[in-house]
């Protein structure tokens, strides 16, 4: 599956669901170098080209919106004793681009010239109600220097714009679109997204809705929903030629052969994988050895490989049967070692190693050669670094990263190739450093008992480890049936036993962490809301069925409200239970114990912090807490969740 990465960049982690999973193909926007373009000709003023696909105008009166009700151009707002008969400036912002012809068009203006607030952002050939021409921030300002200056000389502006719809070479493409949504990816930050990008602006397309303003039956338009339909028709090309490929392979070919030369939005400098993943999608010719058709090897994955990501990932799809046979046959569960054809590790402390496996889909047998690019501050070493493979074979590789001088939480970007006779399959690899990692949770069970937590230091310096708790669940109990409208909050939320919300107060003081949840097996499907003291939401939990879980890292003191929504209770009404467990940040103060831990920290070492507990009630289900302390402060909580 193809799917688009979204368009909410260039801000970091706006790759949204499900363009963060690993088994779909996310693809970004980039820029083509067919560019349509028309020409705004101020008469005895600066010419200025931009983005346009509409007809031209006539030499006309030319004023700045500013002096007609509002620069933004924002409908009712023109006023039509100014804008009448003439060509508006308009600068972008508050609302839809084409809303703003659309205002100009309902004040009687002939025209539009649309500026944008800085010349990173994209130009767009949008479907306007009048003329248009996008034009960028500087060559806008000239414009209406222009407008001022002959306003001063007690003259008229005037405008005509002309050549629209004509084809011309923008700068400096391919360059990632302005808009295309970026990683890292938050859910999973080991896995880099987005996988590729296409060309996603102003592609030229038939419209299936009809004719436009002006009588034209297509569009030139811009979206990662652009440039995915790229990556899902050369699926298609690689399905016809290659009917034995998996969905994997099939990626893993695009991916590793993809052109790498895409500047950033500046349109100067490299984007790096998090803007354009692997790069843009360079399919080739079938028979050329490189190109997508004939790749020489591809990463392969399938249910086993992204069972087991979901097993390592705690997301529950498969029940712990099914993850423990995954294990039994050496599976791997950390999202670093799924075999994607890219490498990503989000919290490097001292160095990682990982895995990957190739196999040859080309037609004779290659001697393959590793080359690395290494990410800033780091030093990868690829083992075996040269290997053999016939058609259809296989080999696997670990590729180990060391921090060599790179700070902690500052992403580094680097490359692997791997070359032999004529083939180069390149990966992406993205790598972020950190002083410290340790599990996120220990499960354990027992009214007395022992846990041992792993750790790696990224750092040497003072460490220390600390107890907290653990503390049996708080529950909160209740009944409550369906919300009509299955929104909340909405006007109809119903209160009180039988109703579709369902509120409890809680006072949470002196907590290092806070965890809330709600599990009901069957078709019931109940949500979580946490509102603050202004009773905003500050945390929601809305799975499917009922799994729900709020979990809140050293909350601030004060009051809450946690709110139980039934957005499906088919058999109403509904009894339930919610467990809540506040871990307290002072230490040591209950019956968990810290038996042994590292005394200090060596960058690169490893260590065991153990930790024990007894007299715990039974048929109780308690959570505490390790704490981990070093020279910088806090570096993080190792949960000790207990059932006994």
């Amino acid at each position: 599956v193809a799917t688009s990465a979204g368009n909410s960049g260039p801000g970091d982690d706006t790759v949204g669901s499900p363009g963060n999973a690993p088994w779909v193909t996310t693809v970004g926007a980039s820029t083509q170098d067919r560019f349509y373009e028309g020409e705004v000709k101020p008469k005895g003023g600066p010419k200025v080209t931009g983005a346009s696909l509409t007809p031209g105008v006539a030499l006309s009166p030319f004023v700045d919106a500013e002096d007609a009700g509002g620069d933004l151009c924002i409908p009712g707002s023109l006023d039509p004793g100014v804008v009448s008969g003439a060509v508006v400036l308009c600068r972008r912002g508050a609302v839809g681009r084409a809303e703003k012809s659309e205002a100009v068009a309902l004040a009687g203006g002939v025209g539009m010239v649309l500026y944008n607030n800085d010349d990173d952002d994209n130009l767009f050939t949008d479907t306007h109600a009048i003329p248009s021409v996008h034009i960028n921030n500087s060559d806008g300002l000239e414009l209406k220097d222009y407008i001022d200056e002959q306003a001063e000389k007690g003259k008229a502006a005037e405008v005509e714009i002309t050549d629209t719809g004509d084809e011309g070479n923008a700068h400096r493409a391919p360059s990632m679109a302005y808009f295309s949504s970026r990683g890292p990816n938050g859910p999973v930050p080991d896995i880099i997204k987005p996988d590729i990008t296409a060309p996603g602006h102003q592609i030229l397309a038939g419209d299936s809705t009809g004719t436009n303003a002006f009588g034209d039956a297509f569009q030139a338009i811009s979206g990662t929903s652009m440039s995915s339909p790229h990556v899902a028709g050369l699926f298609a090309l690689l399905r016809q030629a290659h009917p034995d490929w998996s969905p994997a392979a099939a990626r893993s070919a695009i991916m590793t052969t993809a052109n790498t030369s895409v500047r950033a939005e500046d349109r100067h400098t490299q984007a790096t994988p998090f803007e354009m993943g692997a790069g843009e999608i360079d399919p080739g010719k079938v028979d050329k050895k490189g190109s997508a058709f004939n790749p020489g090897l591809v990463y392969d994955a399938g249910l086993f490989e992204y069972a087991g990501y979901t097993c390592g990932a705690d997301l529950g799809v498969f029940t712990s049967g099914s993850c423990d046979f995954l294990a039994g046959q050496g599976v791997p569960f950390d999202a670093s070692d799924l075999n994607l054809p890219s490498i990503g590790i989000a919290e490097l402390a001292g160095s990682q190693t990982v895995h990957r496996t190739v196999t040859s889909v080309a037609d004779q047998t290659i001697e393959y050669k590793a080359k690395v690019s290494d990410p800033d501050g780091y030093e990868v070493t690829v083992t075996p670094d040269r290997f053999t493979l016939a058609p259809g074979e296989s080999a696997t590789f670990a590729i180990t990263i060391t921090n060599d001088g790179a700070p902690a939480g500052d992403w580094r970007f680097g490359s692997l190739e791997l070359k032999g006779k004529g083939y180069k399959v390149v990966s992406p690899i993205a790598v972020k450093g950190a002083l410290f990692d340790a599990p996120d949770e220990v499960a354990t069970t027992g009214t007395s008992g022992t846990a041992d937590v792993e750790v790696l230091f990224g750092y040497t310096g003072t460490y220390s480890a600390a107890a907290h708790g653990p503390v049996p669940s708080t529950p909160f109990t209740g009944t409550i049936g369906q919300d009509p409208d299955q929104t909340y909050p909405s006007g109809d939320d119903a209160a009180g036993p039988g109703g579709g919300v369902d509120t409890h107060p809680l006072t949470v003081t002196g907590s290092a962490f806070l965890r809330i949840e709600v599990v009901i097996p069957g078709d019931d499907d109940l949500d979580l809301f946490l509102l603050d003291q202004a009773n905003d939401i500050i945390a929601a939990s809305t799975n499917g069925g009922t799994d729900e879980h709020i979990e809140l890292t050293a909350p601030a003191d004060g009051n809450y409200t946690l709110v139980v929504h039934g957005w499906g209770v088919p058999s109403a009404p509904l009894d339930y239970t919610v467990d809540m467990w506040s871990v307290p940040s002072a230490p040591d103060t209950g019956a968990l114990t810290i038996d042994s831990a590292p005394a200090s920290a060596v960058n690169g070492s490893t260590g065991t912090v153990s930790a024990s507990w007894s007299g715990l009630a039974p048929g109780e289900r308690y959570l505490g807490a390790v704490s981990h302390t070093g020279d910088a402060g806090l570096l993080g909580l190792t949960l000790i969740a207990i059932d006994t």
